[in-house]
């Protein structure tokens, strides 16, 4: 309730000792008129709150200074209120700066001896407040739902309070009386009224009477109505809290009014419970009395017909029962429920009604608040069991009796389901604010409703007495409910009867014979809250536009015909919201519509374009569509048509956009959203049909492929009928998605509507994802026909006739076939394309963004179907235009098409300049780069030489400040070409002082932290305030593609600024107050378009064989090493406010804060070319440290954030252990942690010849970090945290320049001295070792590449393996044994086999993986290894040992470790585990079992055998003597006692590498 705060605002006064500016407005405000005296109560009390000033006789109330203060606005009565007389005042100005309105009531404190609090709810003492819908006593809530909001009344509205002879406090609104807000007044009462937020001037009215029978008010006549088909209306009874009802005086009108305008003596909010409350007595047989909760005892519907409205008993109302669940608070007099630690805790959260609900009572809530944590929402019904007697469970479908609740869509008896999609709407996707309401009718049958839509029967026999009963369930936290004591609720109701009427209901009334339908289209006059209809139907408004930005939608007063064009014109735009005007049709009578603030927010029957996208039920179903209808401009047309097969077209001036929605039922209604800029629009009569293009033949299809199908395509390839059950279709079948995608991750299976042709290919762009699961978007083919598939969860769940591509593998009946395929669709994103194609020769390929990856897998039977499933992250795809027949000689390898590349101008960019027309006290200087002001504290304008380009950014460095004078620098846009004003700097005569002052075309403009246009305040609190403004920061302007302006403070974008900016405008700064001097940072060239940067010189220069491993570890000039660098690097000029740059630009230092340290080198990053920084500082009172990474746009003209996380296009970053693509994580731990790195560390990237970049440490190269790089990029560096200064190394000619020249023994030797966690060796890289390519070590990698694991198992390169055969162990010098542990213990190195080391889950790192396990091994078989490898321990685990791709369907993707005393059950005790120190005895034949294969490279044939190494926990195991026969002796070094391990404990092992032997 309290105001919102306003910022500094803008200043009023002239600088310093210049000449003064503007006041405020003025004081006085209109009188009260003539009235004649006002006797007692008509003046207030001299005595006020202190920013309150009186005129008109004391009269007329004024908060002074309005646009810097909320409060203080306190005045009251001058005499205490009379019984029976209303004390009533006029609203007479507002203003926006503030939340929060008028405030009245009274108090019992006299106010000649009050002290005056800051506001009215401060008060105490004995006084009652009405603050916007509540009621307050001495500051408390009493009442949460009352009468009328009193924020939503404008200029003109009146208000006023009484206080009754039985001592009732009441409030009237616009002389309507709202009902008794508070009982039990002291006889002596003045009246307050507190001018706070927006309310700045109120003026007191002459007394009115009292409390009196209503005034008749008009009520539009209605056509007979066929009589009832059910007995809903007739059923629904008074609910024992509040009654609604209409007088039985009230006499019907003789006309219909056609206008919403205020001078029908009552304003749109009446008008529309009028309506309402006429079609409701037509309906109802012309009987007006029409309550909506049942009556009480003894009392019929005819009973209640009373001139007044009876005052129930609280003990009568429908409220929370005091007994609830252990984690539920009541509030709000038992009306609101709130699950406490709703972070913590998702269950026992069950509240229950006081009373049994009575027969056609609506039990109905509002949800209040949600938390995005949990899966599973708010779950109602009813329940026999009486609250007092009741042990609450922990959630209401555990109770097996009793009970019938509604969950999700679905229905539940008992616990049990009963009905499993029970209506349309799931209440696991309400959101805040949204109502459910349940009711019990006479029949015995049980309804619910969502938002007062009647969903019909749940359950035809409920028992007779039942409590309502809500559950708070996961994501619900809070509901509230909802009696109908308030007009808002009222109509709420209302609607909803209706529409149980309506044809949405299956009720549809028949239109009488005599009545025809009117031939001209025209608005219907129910519209929305804050819409008008004019013009005898014709034209729509929002009459106050740039107060609300909603609540403005019409629909057509009949149902259009097929074929028959709906168009409007746009006769009025405001320029200060975002969006504008939407269009289209629903299924909904506006008769019968409770009217939504926006049209997208209706779920069911509509279908919209907003912006340039279409949406159904509130979902997008096309992105890219059409016309933006937020760039229309007053003037323009948009119009909506509906064809006879059911396509519903948009038209933007007369040009058809295309079909947008398919299988639109007849009969439906035009729609349109004055929403946003949208204020006023009319319909356009006698509208010929524009041509609609027929859809194109097949084959014949000259849609760009990147398109989305919003255009008729050539293919008739759709998505088939059947489906997953989470899935949906829609858009003509284009368009698949997944229900609940927060809630669910699978049963998304979608196929396509035929078998695909030989070379045609079927092609999907990702139109959504959510960032909530793991894994992504599979697709493949099957040639299981979609009438014969059972459609399983996933589909690689399916083990006959399917091909999938899976992340990177290529899968066969759900077994991985192929890794490491050429993309990887877990890296998707959206607006991704991905294409499947069968050729000729059966070979299945994939394209990505058109671009074909080669053969995927070949024998492909001739018809095979296309099939999608939106897993995980995936949510909605759509069948693009590409989608059809294609060329069929198509080789494998992946050749891209040829593109015209234009060419880089070695220039860097040339700078904007300012031009010469500018303010009499600027000089310019540096060839127009530099303005400074020579004199005094205004006539400072300066402008752009050129016109600003659409993204184009003008950005200027504040250089001098004069702190003598106050302000801000000023600037914007402005239409206004420089040269129309002058010739020159010394004339130009047509300059104002001041930018404000600068009119003669328009202007938009920034000053402190206001927006104005032509000097007219349209935002406040915008952005960073510009008086803060220090010597160094930098200013930008940007006139952004969809018509904004932005502005950007030291890099960072505040946002938009305005909307609607002209196409041609000039950038425009006011040198005023303190800024004197700036220089321009920014110049013209813009960043290329997509896909049009030039090709790297050098990047079809790799050698596609074998390298020469020998000169690679001799360093003999290998086809990779790095090029020698034509030039020294440096620093580029552009770099982040808090760096320095010395030592000729190759040493950056961070001389501030934390962050705010971007550097990019100046040379393009090409392949071979190494760039190496060294740290040479680090401040260790910050935590993190340097960042390292790529971008591919100009570097020159971008505007660098404060970190370099905070880039969020083409850019990749190593940061910590992880990769990072565009601020998202996409490598869970590559290389050493950056954060660790000691001073004097030198850390390097480089590209290679496919485009990957490689990390390197100190010389030793960490591998690929990030594959196929675009080109050209540049090499960046963010000095944050720790790291305070970096000078660029250039590398040294020879090997330590080329790949990583440590040895594979000395990684072994780290593993020694660190334990299983690696480590980097931070000091200087040690000198090479000779050694030479080992042919053992070649063959058991190709015997493990034949097993077909998937790579994402073992550690990248060079990590991956290790060889111990003779010559490569003796050449390292290791020795035969070591010892790990505590206890320490002897475990043999595997001599004579090859180490293939494993990935390691990292949640396990800080837990188990320490220096405290042993070390062991395991004998296995071929067969095993990758059952084991899926496991992720010998035992019978469960998680995966994989770091970056977790199980399927585990959301967490967590590994739980058991604790280290968990005894398993019975059930689950695994077999015993044989582990052994040395490998001679578990790698003997009898454990680990021989298997032959043959070597694809020499065709010769071996004896293969495969082990694990494992770390054991200490305590785990039991040692004793081998119980295996042996042929030959065990190894001698090791007791037999001791040679074997047994262990039966789940957890106790951790697989470390996988061991090969060949023979």
């Amino acid at each position: 309730m309290a105001a919102g705060s306003g910022g500094s605002g803008g200043s009023g006064v002239g600088p310093g000792p210049g000449p003064g500016g503007g006041g405020g407005p003025a004081g006085s405000g209109p009188g009260p008129g003539s009235g004649g005296g006002l006797g007692s109560g008509g003046e207030l009390h001299p005595r006020t709150g202190r920013l309150v000033s009186l005129s008109a006789c004391g009269r007329t109330a004024r908060r002074q200074q309005p646009g810097q203060e909320f409060n203080h606005g306190l005045v009251l009565s001058r005499e205490p209120l009379r019984d029976g007389r209303v004390f009533t005042v006029r609203i007479d100005r507002k203003v926006n700066s503030w939340s929060g309105s008028i405030e009245i009531g009274v108090t019992a404190l006299d106010p000649s001896v009050l002290d005056f609090p800051s506001s009215a709810t401060g008060l105490k003492g004995g006084s009652w407040v009405v603050s916007g819908c509540s009621v307050l006593r001495d500051g408390r809530s009493v009442l949460e739902e009352y009468g009328q909001d009193l924020d939503q009344l404008g200029e003109g509205d009146r208000v006023g309070v009484e206080r009754t002879v039985a001592g009732e406090l009441r409030l009237w609104v616009n002389g309507r009386d709202c009902g008794v807000a508070a009982t039990g007044l002291p006889a002596r009462v003045w009246a307050v009224v507190d001018l706070y937020g927006k309310c700045t001037q109120i003026t007191v009215l002459p007394p009115e009477p009292g409390f009196s029978s209503p005034t008749p008010i008009p009520t539009p006549p209605l056509e007979p109505s066929a009589p009832y088909e059910d007995s809903a209306l007739a059923e629904q009874g008074t609910s024992g809290d509040e009654v609604f009802m209409v007088s039985p005086v009230q006499a019907r009108p003789e006309t219909v009014p056609n206008s919403l305008e205020l001078h029908n003596d009552f304003g749109s909010t009446e008008l529309s419970e009028v309506v309402s409350n006429a079609v409701l007595s037509a309906y109802n047989g012309g009987l007006l009395n029409v309550n909506l909760s049942s009556p009480p005892a003894g009392e019929g519907l005819g009973s209640s017909c009373a001139a007044t409205s009876p005052i129930l008993t609280s003990n009568d109302a429908l409220l929370f029962h005091e007994k609830c669940g252990t984690l539920i608070k009541l509030s709000n007099n038992n009306k609101t429920a709130e699950r406490r630690r709703p972070l913590d805790e998702f269950n026992n959260g069950v509240v229950m009604t006081n009373r049994p609900l009575r027969d056609n009572e609506m039990f109905e809530i509002r949800i209040d608040k949600l938390v995005d944590k949990w899966s599973g929402s708010i779950e109602i019904g009813v329940t026999t069991h009486n609250p007092n007697n009741l042990e609450y469970p922990a959630t209401m479908t555990n109770l097996q009796s009793g009970t019938i609740m509604m969950s999700g869509c679905g229905i539940l008896t008992n616990g049990k389901g009963t009905r499993r999609e029970y209506c349309e709407f799931s209440l696991d996707e309400l959101q805040e604010g949204d109502h459910i309401g349940l009711t019990r009718k006479s029949n015995s049958a049980l309804h619910f409703f969502i938002n007062g839509i009647d969903q019909g029967v749940a359950t035809p026999l409920t028992p007779p007495v039942v409590y309502g009963v809500v559950d708070l369930y996961g994501m619900a936290v809070k509901v509230t409910i909802v009696h109908n004591n308030n007009h808002s609720d009222r109509l709420r109701r209302n609607n909803a009867i209706l529409r149980a009427l309506s044809p949405e209901g299956a009720l549809r009334r028949a239109v009488p014979a005599a009545q025809a339908e009117p031939e001209r289209l025209l608005f219907h006059p129910n519209c929305g809250q804050k819409a008008a209809i004019t013009h005898e139907g014709r034209t729509a408004l929002r009459p106050h536009a740039t107060d609300d930005f909603n609540h403005g939608v019409v629909l057509s007063s009949r149902a259009l015909r097929d074929g028959e064009v709906f168009q409007v014109r746009i006769d009025k735009m405001v320029d200060k919201w975002a969006g504008s005007i939407e269009i289209g049709v629903t299924t909904h009578n506006p008769a019968y519509l409770q009217l939504p603030s926006t049209m997208t927010n209706l779920r069911s029957g509509t279908w919209m374009m907003t912006g340039n996208g279409v949406m159904h039920n509130g979902t997008t179903i096309l992105d890219e569509y059409g016309h933006n209808l937020d760039r229309l401009k007053a003037g323009d047309t948009v119009g909506v048509v509906r064809r006879e097969d059911g396509t519903l077209h948009f038209f933007v001036n007369g040009m058809t956009q295309g079909p947008a929605a398919w299988n639109v039922p007849p009969g439906v209604y035009a729609v349109v959203d004055l929403y946003g800029q949208a204020a006023q629009a009319t319909i356009v009569d006698d509208v010929e049909v524009p041509p609609i293009p027929e859809p194109l033949p097949e084959g014949n299809n000259q849609v760009s492929p990147s398109s989305p199908s919003s255009g008729a395509g050539g293919s008739d390839l759709r998505f088939h009928q059947l489906h997953g059950s989470n899935a949906v279709i829609t858009n003509g079948g284009r368009t698949a998605l997944r229900h609940n995608c927060r809630s669910e991750f699978n049963d998304a299976i979608v196929i396509s509507n035929r078998a695909l042709r030989d070379g045609e290919l079927f092609e999907i762009v990702i139109q959504k994802m959510v960032d909530r699961w793991s894994g992504s978007i599979e697709a493949g083919v099957t040639a299981i026909r979609p009438e014969d598939l059972e459609f399983p969860n996933t589909m690689t769940d399916i083990d006959y006739d399917t091909w999938m591509l899976s992340g990177t593998a290529i899968m066969q009946d759900g077994n991985t076939m192929r890794n490491n395929y050429g993309c990887d669709l877990d890296a998707l994103g959206t607006g991704a394309r991905i294409g499947m194609m069968r050729t000729a020769k059966g070979d299945l390929h994939y394209f990505i963004n058109g671009q074909d990856q080669g053969a995927a897998c070949s024998g492909l039977p001739p018809e095979v179907y296309a099939v999608v499933d939106l897993y995980g992250q995936c949510v909605q795809v759509s069948i693009t235009n590409a989608t059809g027949p294609m060329d069929n000689s198509l080789a494998t390898s992946n050749t891209a098409t040829e593109k015209s590349f234009p060419l880089h101008s070695p220039v860097a960019g040339v700078a904007h300049r300012f031009h010469s027309t500018c303010g009499k006290n600027i000089t310019l200087e540096e060839d127009g780069a530099r303005a400074v002001r020579a004199a005094g504290y205004a006539h400072g304008l300066v402008f752009s030489t050129k016109e600003l380009r659409t993204e184009e950014v003008f950005e200027v460095k504040v250089e001098e400040l004069d702190e003598k004078w106050a302000g801000s620098l000023r600037l914007g846009l402005t239409t206004l070409a420089p040269g129309e004003m002058g010739p020159g700097a010394v004339s130009g005569p047509g300059l104002p002082p001041s930018l404000p002052e600068l009119r003669t075309k328009t202007t938009w403009m920034v000053s402190s932290c206001e927006v104005r246009r032509d000097g007219q305040l349209q935002r406040m609190n915008y952005g960073r305030n510009l008086e803060r403004l220090g010597v160094g920061s930098r200013v930008g302007i940007r006139r952004g593609a969809d018509d904004t302006m932005h502005i950007l403070v030291d890099g960072e974008d505040m946002g938009p600024a305005a909307t609607g900016i002209a196409k041609n405008v000039w950038a425009v700064l006011d040198l005023y107050g303190p800024v004197r001097s700036v220089c321009i940072v920014s110049s013209t060239r813009l960043e290329e378009p997509e896909g049009t940067q030039p090709p790297s010189p050098s990047s079809d220069t790799g050698s596609e064989g074998e390298e020469d491993e020998e000169g690679e570890e001799h360093g003999l000039g290998g086809q990779d090493q790095v090029a020698i660098m034509p030039t020294a690097l440096e620093f580029l000029e552009n770099h982040g406010k808090n760096i320095l740059l010395s030592n000729g630009n190759r040493t950056a230092t961070r001389v501030a804060s934390y962050n705010q340290g971007i550097v990019v080198v100046s040379q393009p990053l090409v392949p071979q070319l190494l760039v190496q920084v060294r740290i040479d500082f680090l401040n260790r009172q910050w935590t993190s440290s340097l960042v390292l990474g790529v971008i591919t746009c100009p570097p020159e003209r971008l505007n660098f954030p404060a970190s370099a996380c905070a880039l969020k296009r083409a850019a990749w970053l190593l940061r910590g252990h992880g990769v990072f693509h565009n601020g998202l994580k996409i490598c869970e731990k590559f290389g050493p942690n950056l954060d660790t790195c000691p001073e004097g560390t030198i850390l390097g990237l480089r590209l290679d010849s496919s485009g990957g970049l490689h990390l390197l440490v100190n010389g030793m190269d960490q591998g690929v970090a990030v594959p196929d790089v675009p080109q050209p990029c540049h090499a960046l560096v963010d000095l944050y945290g720790q790291c305070e200064q970096v000078t660029i190394v250039n590398p040294e000619p020879g090997p330590a320049s080329g790949k990583s020249v440590g040895t594979q023994g000395d990684m072994e030797k780290a593993d020694m001295v660190d334990g299983i966690k690696e480590s980097v060796c931070w000091g200087p890289p040690p000198a090479a070792s000779a050694l030479k390519s080992c042919e053992y070590h070649a063959l058991c990698s190709r015997f493990q590449e034949l097993l077909l694991l998937p790579e994402d198992y073992f550690m990248p390169p060079p990590k991956r393996s290790l060889c111990y055969c003779e010559s490569c162990q003796k050449l390292r010098g290791d020795e035969a044994h070591r010892r790990r542990g505590e206890p320490p213990r002897e475990y043999a190195l595997p001599f004579g086999w090859c180490r293939f080391n494993l990935r390691v889950n990292p949640r396990l790192e800080a837990g188990t993986l320490t220096k405290k396990w042993h070390m062991a091994y395991h004998g296995s078989n071929v067969a095993a290894v990758r059952r084991v490898l899926d496991r992720g321990e010998l035992g019978a685990g469960r998680a995966s040992i994989l770091s970056c791709r977790p199980l399927k369907g585990d959301p967490g993707g967590g590994f739980e470790e058991p604790g280290e005393n968990c005894a398993p059950s019975r059930e689950e005790q695994p077999p015993p585990v044989l582990l052994s120190p040395s490998l001679q005895y578990a790698g003997a034949e009898t454990l680990a079992s021989k298997v032959q294969f043959r070597d694809p490279k020499s065709q010769r044939t071996h004896q293969a055998q495969v082990a694990f190494q494992v770390c054991v926990r200490p305590g785990s195991y039991t040692p004793g003597p081998p119980s295996t026969a042996l042929r030959e002796p065990p190894d001698p070094h090791f007791s037999l006692a001791e040679l074997e391990w047994v262990t039966k404990e789940k957890g106790a092992t951790l697989l470390y590498a996988l061991l090969v032997r060949v023979e």
